[in-house]
């Protein structure tokens, strides 16, 4: 709707869209890079870059050429025939995980419940738990997704109340505390699900040795270590993935959002034969999943990922926002966590609420997003230069003015 002013697109989508979300009231019509504008030509610095979806900026020179190329020649086989996009994706994804499969699928809450599946078939299959008792931890305060099962394991009131009855078999412990994780597992257990930093939860990081610690006692106990790195991976920390912060590798990488590179649902697990090869023909699966499209995106996202150059783009601007954040703390911020690119800020909640704080973010072009009260997350694509890190380092300064 060309020349539509915001106010009635606003409008339009609060009379014919369901309310599952609360957007900030900016309507967006153009990206490019690091920036967006909306319909009535003023733009802002995305600095939330879809929740780490959009890594590598929005309309990506090389992402986009690769997905016009293959839309004119092929989109969709389903998996009922092979098609020459999918083994070149899963090969070198499967390289830049150092793991042996990939088992691709299409949203993250997709992943993450293909990965539940597996640990649990592994874990009847192979580790030998008698039928239907498998259990899983999972850590308090995780945000995996929002199906009916992966709610059943979330401690957030408005993800989890009322879409009862839940999926039974897990059991939850505190982010950080190895000792309750030891603890929880029994003979029946067969994976722990973590996010190795919680995104949604404010970009909550753990102790530091934690994720050592998780890998040493799942491989001792017996039990396969799963890490959601949906939001954290694929460059978003200054290292391919999050885990590498401790030289951790899990058993199962859980991948979403980013692999599409900001252009079409892409996700996978990626694991070895042991784990990965207890999927047969027709035991799971996904019409669109490993599509031609997203497998040719998704393997230049991986390609873009060899290269190191973002994952180093990502360390040295993040130390930039980092120590530019913490010059805020005590005039109107109470604390910053911060990973490359990656930031949770608290905000002194006398001052303003992290939903406050976004409004006045947006009246000065910048875009990000609150999370539970006031927390303000951070996360600009990891295209952005010391130019644009600046301008978001101001914009937060002068509203705590």
């Amino acid at each position: 709707m060309p020349g539509t002013p915001t106010h009635e697109h606003v409008s339009l989508a609060e009379d014919w869209v369901a309310s599952n979300y609360s957007p900030l009231p900016v309507v967006i019509s153009h990206a490019e890079g690091a920036w967006v504008t909306d319909v009535e030509g003023r733009r802002y610095l995305d600095a939330l870059a879809g929740y780490s979806a959009l890594n590598f900026g929005h309309l990506h020179p090389g992402l986009v050429g690769v997905a016009k190329a293959q839309l004119e020649r092929l989109t969709l086989t389903s998996r009922a025939f092979h098609s020459d996009r999918l083994g070149p994706f899963c090969r070198d994804l499967a390289a830049l995980a150092g793991k042996e499969l990939v088992l691709p699928m299409n949203t993250g809450a997709e992943a993450v419940e293909t990965a539940i599946k597996t640990v649990r078939r592994w874990g009847y299959e192979v580790k030998g738990v008698p039928d239907g008792r498998a259990r899983i931890v999972v850590m308090a305060g995780n945000f995996h997704g929002r199906t009916t099962t992966i709610i059943s394991f979330s401690d957030d009131p408005v993800a989890h109340d009322h879409y009862g009855p839940y999926t039974p078999g897990f059991d939850t412990v505190p982010f950080g505390d190895v000792e309750a994780l030891e603890a929880a597992i029994t003979d029946d257990t067969v994976a722990v699900l973590l996010e190795p930093i919680q995104g949604e939860g404010g970009v909550i990081l753990p102790p530091d040795g934690w994720l050592r610690d998780v890998r040493e006692l799942s491989r001792r106990r017996g039990v396969l270590m799963v890490a959601d790195e949906i939001q954290s991976g694929l460059g978003r920390t200054g290292t391919t993935f999050a885990c590498d912060l401790e030289g951790v590798v899990p058993d199962v990488y859980v991948l979403g959002k980013a692999l599409g590179g900001g252009i079409v649902p892409v996700s996978a697990i990626v694991a070895d034969r042991d784990v990965l090869g207890v999927i047969t023909p027709g035991s799971h699966g996904s019409t669109f999943g490993g599509n031609p499209l997203a497998a040719a995106v998704g393997q230049a996202v991986v390609g873009l990922l060899a290269t190191g150059e973002f994952q180093q783009r990502a360390r040295q601007l993040g130390a930039l926002l980092d120590s530019g954040l913490r010059e805020l703390v005590g005039h109107g911020v109470d604390a910053v966590r911060c990973r490359g690119l990656w930031a949770g800020v608290d905000l002194d909640p006398r001052l303003m609420t992290g939903r406050e704080a976004s409004h006045r973010l947006l009246e000065r072009g910048v875009l990000v997003k609150d999370t539970h009260g006031s927390t303000v997350r951070i996360a600009p694509p990891l295209v952005v230069g010391e130019v644009e890190i600046q301008i978001l380092l101001d914009a937060f300064a002068a509203i705590l003015r």
